[in-house]
């Protein structure tokens, strides 16, 4: 079956839904995702989204980002990123977003690794959850936008140069389906979705990794996707790995442990009970000596206490940890938990200019599809969330003034036997990418 849309977007990310948002409202949108909307990894956001306070606090503001990024960042986007903040933020909580509030009823704000000021706002421990599930809410209620889950895309419609679509496989019984739809040897509809603008925002490649905070199925696709289509990359090989996930003997998505638990006073200590590691150091340098200690002791994991953090605060601020930690059989009021690195976030991406255009003609990259070059070589914490919801509103308003009447040829359908299994293409990086990892000096 082929349908036909002004705008599609891939991916139900906080990205794609604040693009979604926008967009003109006269204008079809189609979004597809490959699980449910909320199997997104923007729902398991943790520690919160930076702001630029006031304008004393810029320049503080943009040298951590740069410091933590290895200042291989690009300045550029770093600026818009940081400019564009405070707008994000009252967007935001126009949607219905609520933030920590003090007591007089202003804006809480906390500190994570390798900030020098606290300048994060934070939903108590799923500031990531409240964030998206409001963005959701309001596209849901647009007219002009159709939400289609368990559609994953498998290949772009193209004529070499410019991007007229995706093809994707969606389930038997998706609204998508039509009389003449063409099913695969599983039994999944092979859907054409044409379009005059493509959007990803899919996501990254946790689902690549033994060990990850994401959900497994953000396996890169659109990576493998490019690498096909020579749509150009930059700095794949650009993986952070999270300090702290909760170590578990069970398989399965690693549960985080939120940098913002270091920031208001978690200590890192080795089995013998010592300190090993200033905590608030970037997270590439944390998790290289987490797996110092780790190959030092022979152990599988390393600890993190709580016991400087009231045991209000632990249960307020941080209650999902704290009762995730109790369901695993640690009181983290009262002990210390397991804790161990994991894939966490992809710096590299489809490379993108500050308006999240691809190299390809009418395709746009947003969220950690994407790379722009703000994070650099290594993420400073709580950027992702206002990095998606900056670029996705560029690429949006850059869609608007671009968007023209596109006559689709179905000449140019791609043979749908040809399309790959992106993921496996873009697993290739894998080994390059952990071997990296081990080569970051300890300070």
């Amino acid at each position: 079956m082929s349908i036909n849309t002004d705008v599609l977007i891939v991916g139900s990310g906080v990205a794609g839904l604040y693009c979604a948002l926008k967009l003109p409202r006269d204008k079809k949108v189609v979004m597809i995702t490959k699980a449910s909307p909320e199997e997104c990894d923007s729902w398991l956001a943790q520690g919160g989204i930076c702001v630029l306070r006031n304008e004393e606090d810029y320049d503080a503001y943009y040298e951590d980002t740069l410091r933590a990024g290895h200042y291989e960042n690009d300045r550029s986007s770093v600026d818009i990123m940081i400019r564009s903040s405070g707008q994000a933020i009252e967007d935001l909580i126009s949607y219905g977003v609520e933030f920590e509030r003090d007591e007089n009823g202003d804006l809480k704000y906390t500190k994570e690794g390798a900030h020098s000021a606290p300048r994060i706002l934070f939903h108590q421990d799923v500031t990531g959850k409240e964030i998206t599930s409001m963005l959701l809410a309001a596209v849901k209620k647009l007219d002009n936008v159709e939400i289609y889950d368990h559609t994953t895309m498998v290949d772009i419609i193209t004529d070499g140069e410019a991007c007229e679509g995706v093809v994707a496989l969606a389930p038997k019984d998706s609204p998508l389906v039509a009389e003449n739809t063409p099913f695969t040897d599983d039994g999944r509809a092979i859907i054409d979705i044409k379009a005059k603008e493509v959007v990803w925002a899919c996501g990254g490649i946790g689902g690549l990794y033994e060990h990850s905070t994401n959900f497994p199925h953000m396996t890169g696709d659109a990576l493998g996707i490019a690498l096909k289509h020579n749509i150009r990359l930059r700095n794949p090989d650009y993986v952070q790995i999270h300090p702290t996930t909760l170590y578990s003997e069970k398989p399965g998505r690693s549960f985080l442990i939120s940098e913002s638990v270091r920031g208001e006073g978690g200590i890192l200590l080795n089995d013998k009970g010592e300190r090993f590691v200033d905590e608030l150091l970037p997270r590439d340098v944390v998790s290289k000596a987490i797996f110092d200690e780790m190959k030092k002791s022979g152990k599988k994991h390393v600890w993190l206490s709580m016991e400087n953090i009231d045991e209000d605060t632990i249960k307020h601020h941080f209650q999902n940890i704290y009762e995730t930690c109790l369901k695993e059989g640690y009181d983290c009021t009262k002990e210390p938990i397991p804790v161990v690195p994991a894939q966490h976030y992809f710096m590299g991406g489809v490379d993108v200019n500050s308006d999240s255009r691809t190299s390809m003609q009418h395709l746009y990259a947003i969220g950690e599809t994407s790379c722009n070059g703000v994070h650099g070589a290594n993420r400073l914490a709580s950027n992702s969330l206002l990095e998606s919801l900056v670029f996705a509103q560029r690429a949006a308003a850059r869609i608007e003034k671009e968007i023209g009447d596109i006559e689709n040829d179905d000449s140019k359908l791609l043979n749908l036997n040809e399309y790959v299994n992106a993921s496996l293409v873009f697993a290739k990086y894998k080994e390059s990418v952990l071997n990296a990892i081990k080569a970051i000096p300890a300070s």
